[in-house]
């Protein structure tokens, strides 16, 4: 468990927790004993000891014995061999790893609200997904272990599972061996629903319902939604090239195929549930017409083994004058199927854990690949059968005359009605004999007397599944599909439509109580999930569709776009926007960068909103950019219409800038307000996106920038005016908040940073992103889950009807103008301006060794460039995490504040820190992380690693931390660190004795890996110990 739940830290059973860990312990211990010998692990625990006892003396205070203590065992550690080391450091790390507790909590509830949480790919989970399951399965082992009922004998069978279990995390290797693609990202963020949010959502929406009608008389309306999941896995594509438009593409479909894929499950146990035989009379005639379309189907079937006549084949030459001369080769077999006599053109589609995925050529009778050619080329095509599944009924019949494409029409000259005869038979044999093969398995419908009604209707139901789980293979795999848009499911109200009448008609006849059960849970899921299980929103960085327009502009001769001032762009980009032809001629040839930005909106336009979510633009700064993206989007929309013949699917994506800098922050209301002033925007607006306009803002790269103190003030303000700016217009708005996991990058206690937001910036609207580990440490259980879902409702309810208060007085926004000047200048002479800063920080963390570590598919940095400005945020953080010091979090804060005491402010500081919600929370969140920070560790580094003339900038910036913790006490009045959270302070300590020595080790290997940096043994210790420290943190970047 993490520190993401420090908000509720005060619920934790302690006696639970400590029971827990005293077992594993035990267990992992017992373990290692035969792993690696009684021998080694009486130095592990002889360390262990050194660690615990130095934290005891610099607990009671006495620092001259714990300084004694440690200095011994960095001594002991540095005489070790290199195979001791890399157990040692797996050793301690999965004791961190194991440490888990369990929380209670228990909430009031609230009405409907629209709440977005957006899975991001951001590289901070440093564990590989098998070991997290593992961890999650000694979880539920632990879970059981409490149950009353539990028998010895099952006690001892669960003890046996536990040390299976501890014994195969031992033997994994704990590092990824290569980087992750962005679909691999992708299929991660879709496990997290498979395998925790399918069950958390309903159990969740279950218990909201519960509690409105308990205290409102009315329960949760059936297709509500209060809170709905996005995701960037697979669309997040600035600074990060492995992102194409196809991958894009590709993990659309497969979030659309994987939610397909869950539904027909819900669907094949719902039918088992559903077995009764009184109905509304409405379902009764719709089951009555599918029974008599089925029998209709297999009769027509049947009829294909009669010979036919000449008489039949002269009628149908008569009523259809345009049939081919000769039947088509490969008409007798079933639809969206060609065949060939060599491999497939495509490449197979490969997706570990979907049964199916790969294609094989389709076989004809007598053991030969079928083949067809087509009339201009040689080329090879594709054929498909099946997906495997043998539950469907369903008989797959050639495409009409009229959908095949004319090169498939003109395979053959002449036609010759003796060739019709054989190949009928042969597909009526095929067909006959799959249809027996199936009766076998499933009886059909008109054979069974008695036939529950609700079971035709989700039979039916669960063939257009099979259908549209059929279709998207076949998109996947870029093969041509003519299912007719009737049989299958393209929209999520077109799913639902059946399921709410079997609810209805349960409903009607007295049976609420079963309609209420797994029915209902469904019809939630489809609700929230929709057909696509998470909306995909796509990014791009706003120099990308910069440098794209600059390609087109001059290629019409009308000069460089982005040497324009804003008002000639904003001119230009209007007058095309409403301009009804497309700016991009076809013939256009551009760099292979500016092809991909047109080929990521052709997707855009080819999926539509009901598969994607909104385009964020990175380092939006002008309203130009915004439209820019309505432009493009357009432009690719008019294209993909034109050579379809009919509008492109759903609408257009909403735009949504993303301020990030300080800068950028600072001018956001102002765009937003140019934006909205401009008449076509607005009434598109109005039009397309319901009058909603959303904004995001960045935290990352703000805090990176200025500091966090700084960074959260700017924050502060950038909201304040954006509402404001939405509301002379009669615009909503909604916040979308692009969080981090770690404070330096905008983390922490969920309820605690809802309301702290500014009074209006959470309307009943919310859209927030989790990252990395944070997805595991909060989604990753069902159990865990359903409390943060619990956590955004209460807190988006509690903002929205009693929003936190202002400033008191405007006394206090100078006082935080005067505190957050002081604390950028001081945190940006560090960073920026001192010219030892950077050579400090490359040799005092591991920094330049975190690339190994293969936790995410985009580089470490923007560009090319080795200074701080383009190292992306999560590196920067992640590395100083590692040291103890966790910089990022609280340089400038100690300055900014001690700036303000010394001129008088102190007692105001006391007011601010009781009465300003805002304020309050930004200290705790500091004094929290300078709870983790550990001074004489950080010291250690520079000790062992730092060049002696850079040792004094290391001494200054430890003396800075003491100051700002000095401070931060003043103002929150609290005698020590995290004394109003004494739970959190217990958990802390309770790590120490492990996590003090992997840093100790850490540092050891350090030295050595520097003077053999190709020792691949080395290096995989080190990332070892990198693992075990964010364990112990409980925070990367």
């Amino acid at each position: 468990m993490t520190d993401i739940t420090d908000d509720i830290a005060e619920e934790i059973s302690f006696q639970g927790f400590e029971d827990d860990c005293r077992l594993l312990g035990s267990l992992l211990n017992d373990v290692l004993q035969r792993e690696v010998g009684t021998e080694f692990m009486e130095k592990v625990e002889k360390y262990r000891v050194l660690a615990q006892s130095a934290c005891n003396m610099r607990f009671s205070g006495i620092e001259d014995t714990a300084e004694l203590i440690e200095k011994q065992l960095a001594s002991e550690l540095s005489k070790m061999t290199l195979e001791e080391a890399l157990s040692l450091a797996k050793a301690f790390s999965h004791f961190l790893n194991l440490m888990e507790y369990k929380l209670l909590l228990n909430f009031d509830w609230l009405l409907p609200q629209e709440v977005e949480i957006v899975l991001t790919a951001h590289p901070t989970q440093i564990n590989r997904r098998t070991l997290q399951y593992k961890h999650l399965r000694i979880s539920h082992l632990l879970e059981y272990k409490d149950r009353q009922d539990l028998s010895h004998e099952d006690r001892e069978m669960l003890i046996e599972d536990l040390v299976r279990e501890i014994t195969a995390i031992w033997q994994t290797d704990e590092l990824r061996r290569h980087k992750p693609t962005p679909v691999d990202e992708a299929r991660a963020g879709l496990h997290i629903v498979e395998q925790s949010l399918w069950k958390a959502v309903p159990h969740y929406l279950r218990r909201l319902s519960n509690a409105l009608k308990k205290h409102t008389g009315k329960p949760l309306p059936l297709t509500c939604t209060p809170i709905k999941f996005g995701s960037w896995m697979g669309g997040d594509r600035d600074g990060n090239p492995n992102v194409t438009a196809k991958v894009t593409r590709d993990v659309s479909l497969l979030s659309q195929w994987m939610a397909i894929d869950l539904y027909i499950r819900e669907i094949d146990s719902l039918r088992f549930e559903l077995s009764m035989n009184r109905c509304s009379e409405k379902l009764s005639r719709l089951a009555d017409e599918i029974l008599q379309k089925e029998i209709a189907t297999e009769d027509r079937n049947e009829s294909w083994n009669q010979p036919p006549n000449r008489s039949q084949f002269k009628n149908h030459n008569q009523l259809a004058p345009t049939f081919p001369t000769q039947l088509p080769v490969g008409a007798d077999l079933p639809s969206c199927t060609e065949c060939s006599d060599g491999d497939s053109q495509y490449p197979s589609l490969e997706i570990p854990g979907i049964p199916g995925a790969n294609f094989k050529p389709l076989k004809r009778h007598d053991g030969q690949a079928c083949s067809s050619s087509n009339s201009s080329s040689t080329q090879n095509s594709h054929s498909t059968i099946e997906d495997g599944s043998v539950a469907s009924g369903s008989n797959v019949v050639a495409p009409p005359t009229r959908n095949l494409q004319p090169s498939m029409m003109q395979r053959s000259a002449s036609f010759n009605s003796s060739q019709l005869i054989p190949k009928r038979k042969l597909f009526a044999e095929s067909q006959t004999g799959r249809s027996s093969f199936q009766r076998l398995l499933d009886p059909g419908l008109n054979q069974r007397p008695g036939i529950a009604p609700y079971r035709v209707i989700l039979g039916d139901v669960k063939e257009k599944l099979m259908k549209t789980r059929r279709r998207l293979k076949l998109l996947l795999e870029d093969l041509p599909c003519y299912h007719d848009h009737w049989d299958y499911y393209e929209t999520k109200d077109q799913f639902l439509e059946p399921l709410l009448l079997c609810y209805n008609s349960l409903q009607s006849c007295g049976s609420g109580i079963l309609a209420d059960g797994r029915l209902a849970d469904l019809i939630r899921r489809v609700s929230t999930f929709g057909m696509v299980l998470m909306k995909l929103d796509l990014r791009q960085e706003s120099g990308r569709h910069a440098e794209a327009l600059d390609a087109i502009t001059t290629y019409l001769d009308m000069g460089v776009y982005s040497e324009w001032d804003e008002e000639r762009k904003l001119d230009f980009l209007t007058k095309e926007l409403k301009g009804r032809r497309p700016l991009v001629p076809p013939s256009i040839e551009v760099p292979p960068d500016v092809k991909e930005v047109l080929d990521t909106f052709r997707v855009a336009a080819e999926l539509g909103s009901d598969s994607f979510g909104a385009y964020v633009i990175s380092m939006a700064s002008n309203a130009s950019d915004v439209l820019a993206v309505e432009l493009f989007q357009k432009d690719a929309r008019l294209a993909l219409s034109g050579e379809l013949g009919r509008p492109c699917p759903g609408g257009t994506l909403r735009v949504v800038p993303l301020f990030e800098t300080v800068k950028d922050l600072r001018g956001a209301g102002s765009v937003i307000r140019k934006l909205l002033s401009i008449d076509w925007y607005r009434d598109h607006v109005i039009k397309n996106h319901n009058g909603h306009q959303e904004v995001m803002v960045g935290y990352s790269d703000s805090g990176k920038d200025a500091g966090r103190f700084t960074a959260a003030w700017e924050l502060y303000k950038a909201q304040e005016d954006v509402v404001a700016a939405c509301n002379e217009y009669g615009i909503k708005v909604t916040l979308f908040h692009g969080r981090g996991g770690s404070i330096g990058r905008g983390g922490g206690p969920t309820y605690l940073a809802i309301q702290s937001q500014p009074p209006g910036s959470v309307m009943g609207t919310l859209r927030s992103t989790e990252q990395g580990e944070m997805v595991q440490a909060k989604f990753g259980m069902s159990q865990t889950a359903v409390r943060q879902l619990e956590i955004y409702t209460t807190a988006v309810l509690l903002a929205t009807l009693r929003p936190p208060l202002p400033p008191r007085e405007e006394k206090w926004r100078n006082l935080m103008e005067e505190i957050s000047k002081i604390s950028c200048q001081h945190y940006r002479s560090i960073v920026y301006e001192n010219p030892e800063f950077l050579s400090y920080f490359q040799e005092a963390t591991p920094q330049a060794e975190l690339g190994f570590l293969n936790i995410g598919s985009r580089p470490t940095r923007r560009k090319s460039s080795t200074g701080i400005g383009h190292l992306r945020a999560i590196p920067w953080v992640f590395a100083w995490t590692q040291t103890r010091i966790v910089l990022p979090a609280w340089l400038g804060v100690g300055a900014g504040l001690k700036g303000a005491c010394e001129k008088g402010y102190k007692e105001d500081l006391k007011a601010m820190y009781k009465e300003w919600p805002f304020f309050q929370s930004t200290i705790d969140l500091i004094e929290m992380i300078l709870a983790k920070a550990d001074i004489p560790i950080a010291k250690h580094y520079d000790e062992v690693l730092v060049s002696e003339n850079r040792r004094q900038l290391g001494a200054e910036l430890r003396g800075d931390l003491l100051e700002t913790e000095k401070h931060v006490l003043v103002v929150s009045g609290h005698g020590k660190l995290s004394d109003n959270n004494r739970s959190l302070k217990r958990l802390i300590e309770s790590r120490l004795p492990y996590l003090n020595p992997i840093n100790m080790l850490q540092v050891e290997i350090l030295r050595r890996l520097r003077h053999d940096d190709d020792n691949n043994k080395l290096r995989d210790a080190l990332l070892i110990t990198i693992n075990g420290i964010a364990a112990g943190m409980r925070n990367t970047g």
